[in-house]
């Protein structure tokens, strides 16, 4: 059961770092550490939940349900993705960062409960949107922009 837990420890770190790697390549603040700590604490209060589920066992006495750990995982990345959105003269940014926070959590998730193709998957359409997408929607308001002015 160790080897099981250290393997998903491992895992989330990875993935996560994978996106912040994504992150610190096109020079956003919240890169490669941020992202794979975000997972990994994501991963860690998944596994302690199951993990507490399953010493307590199933206790009559023991009130315990897993899903509001990962509820509260879920609000408390939202705390901390809304720290990281502000508004600028320029606009509002930071709002990719806080969903990427929250994608990268629900991996962490994902890995925790051992479900490694759905947090696997769910990492390679996070760094899809944040590769191929921006660009995409730059042609597309480009586009937009110039049909505007003419």
């Amino acid at each position: 059961m160790d080897s099981q837990i250290i393997f998903q420890l491992f895992l989330a770190v990875f993935l996560g770092s994978l996106i912040g790697l994504e992150r610190r390549y096109k020079g956003k603040e919240a890169g490669l550490r941020t992202y794979a700590l975000v997972c990994l604490g994501t991963c860690l209060f998944t596994v302690i939940s199951f993990e507490l589920m399953r010493l307590t066992g199933l206790s009559p006495s023991v009130n315990f349900d897993s899903s509001r750990i990962i509820q509260a995982v879920a609000t408390g990345i939202g705390f901390i993705g809304a720290g990281v959105i502000f508004r600028q003269s320029s606009g509002i940014v930071g709002l990719t960062t806080a969903a990427g926070f929250w994608a990268t959590a629900a991996i962490g998730v994902a890995v925790g409960a051992g479900l490694y193709l759905l947090a696997a998957s769910g990492t390679f359409l996070v760094i899809f949107v944040l590769i191929c997408l921006g660009p995409l929607e730059e042609k597309l308001l480009k586009k937009e922009d110039d049909i505007a002015k003419h």
